[in-house]
Parts: C-alpha cells; structure tokens; sequence
C-alpha cells in the first residue's frame, strides 16, 4: 500500500512474460495518454501512462486530491478488479461428439444435387408454362445468380450459408418478377394487341409491382446491415446486391430479349 519511496498507496501488478512484451508494447505507443482499466464493461480506473513499462512490473499509485483513507480504499477496489478479471472462468463439459469429414462432404454433396435439382423443376416449370416468356426468364435467372457471384468476388464477399440463403431469396424475387412480367403480357395479348404492343403495356404495367418489391426487400436488408453483425450481414450483403442484380436482369435484360424478338410488327409471342 505504501512505501518510504513512495507514500502514497499504489497497486503493483506483474506481468507473464507473453503479457510483458504486450504491456511493454501498449505503454510504449501511448506515453501520456490514458489506459483503461474495465470489468464486466465499467470503467474502475483510467491511470495515466507515464513511461513506457517493458520490464514485467508497474505500479497504479492513488491519491490526487483524495485523501490517504480513500486512496487506501480506491487502491484496495482496484486490485480487487484486477484480481477478479485475472480469475480463470471454470469450463463444464455438458457434450461432446466427433464429428468425421465424410459427413460434410455428404452434406456438401446432398447440397449441391438439392440446388441443381431445384433449379431444373423451376426452369421447366417456367418453359412449360411461359413457352417463350419462360425460356427469357430462365436466361435472365441463370445471368443473375453469375452477376451476384461475380459482384461478391469483386468485392472480396464470401458466400456463407446465410449468403446463400440471401442468394436464393434474390433468385425467387427475379423468378416472380418474370412471371409478373409475363402474366401482363400474357392478359394484353389475350386482350387482342399485337406481340409489340403486349410487350410495351405488359413492362409498363409490371414495372411498379417490381419496383416496390424490391425497395421494400432492400430496406430491410439495409437495417440488417446496419443493426445486425456477421452472418446477418453477409445475409444482407448478398440480399441487396441480389436485388440490383434482378433489377437489371428481369427488367432491363429481359426487355431487352422481348422487344428483338418482337421488332417485327408482324412478330407473334407465344406465352
């Protein structure tokens, strides 16, 4: 608590050697300032860094404008602080199992075939139904799932589970925004408009049910973003990077498809 060197009341720490050379680096970068010293995420001290500290030993000396009996008691509370930050937590084993790579690599593997799978039935069901319409949206689907790839490797994203569930979450949103599209075109054919015209009115009227769509997906995905933290961020990520994607591909490629195809105004659709 005190010595004739030194009367005020202090408290001596000692460092291991791994915690020597980090201490020794902490003060030696921040001479003058302030370190602090927290538990359970309070402050319960803030010493200033006089001199860089590599030896293995310092001392927190107390006083100020306090007097010896406070000192003596704030002394007292901080070593205690450090004492209970030094307490090693006690670990319980409730369950352990051993896990081989072969179960992975099934999983891997039953992944992949449930993903090829499910792309196939959607595509066919889109061809079967759409005729024409279902083969541009199968097109623009299979361009958007590269432009997302393409997009998080530029950007050095990685594409973790809950990244592919944003994935597959984007690929339904432009699969839906193509079958909007052609039930509109659809309904001004059947209403008797040439192919061109049917194609016209049929974007015009779907654009809008699209477009808020989308907006309202993208604002949830930036208050994912912003308020959640590592996996629902990548999810995230993925998500609002997707939505530009179907936004370019079910609009903008697929308009692009049906209005080559229905230059002519003798050309016919058949959806």
């Amino acid at each position: 608590m005190g010595s004739p060197e030194q009367p005020q009341p202090y408290v001596a720490i000692e460092f291991s050697p791994t915690g020597r050379q980090l201490f020794g680096d902490l003060t030696t970068k921040n001479v003058g300032k302030r370190m602090a010293i927290v538990l359970e995420d309070v402050v319960d001290s803030a010493p200033v860094i006089n001199e860089p500290i590599t030896g293995g030993n310092a001392s927190i000396t107390m006083g100020g404008n306090r007097t010896r009996e406070e000192s003596v008691k704030d002394a007292n509370q901080l070593a205690l602080v450090l004492k209970s930050g030094a307490l090693p937590a006690p670990i319980t084993f409730r369950e352990e199992r051993s896990v081989g790579p072969s179960l992975g690599k099934d999983a891997l593997a039953q992944s992949k075939l449930a993903a090829m799978l499910g792309a196939f039935l959607v595509l066919a069901y889109m061809v079967i139904i759409y005729k024409v319409g279902g083969v541009i949206a199968s097109i623009a689907a299979a361009l958007n799932v590269f432009f997302i790839l393409a997009a998080l490797s530029m950007f050095g994203g990685s594409l973790s589970l809950p990244g592919i569930a944003g994935l597959l979450l984007t690929v339904g949103m432009a699969v839906d925004a193509n079958v909007i599209i052609n039930e509109r075109i659809r309904e001004e054919l059947v209403a008797g408009r040439s192919a061109r015209t049917a194609v016209v009115a049929g974007y015009d009227s779907a654009f809008s049910a699209i477009l808020d769509s989308n907006v309202s997906s993208a604002l949830a995905g930036f208050v994912c973003l912003e308020f959640g933290s590592g996996p629902v961020q990548n999810f995230a990520v993925t998500l609002l990077i997707g939505i530009v994607s179907t936004m370019f591909t079910a609009v903008f490629i697929t308009r692009t498809l049906f209005d080559a195809m229905t230059r002519d105004d003798q050309a016919t659709l058949s959806l």
